[in-house]
């Protein structure tokens, strides 16, 4: 099943990500851990579900 791609704001990230926290989830942007955002013109972040599908996938362990 192939999801459709859409434009995750921050709060809708976090959710996907089982309820991390915003400050967390900035902090891995300071770090350069977090899934790639694509910054609006009013400063607001976005995140392709695509890339944060990628970004999971990638930190995937194997076992």
């Amino acid at each position: 099943m192939s999801r459709r791609d859409e434009l995750l704001t921050v709060p809708q990230v976090l959710s996907e990500l089982g309820g991390v926290s915003r400050r967390t989830f900035y902090r891995w942007r300071e770090l350069g851990r977090a899934p790639v955002c694509v910054q609006l013109p009013n400063l607001e972040l976005r995140v392709w579900r695509s890339d944060l599908m990628a970004w999971l996938d990638s930190r995937r362990e194997a076992v």
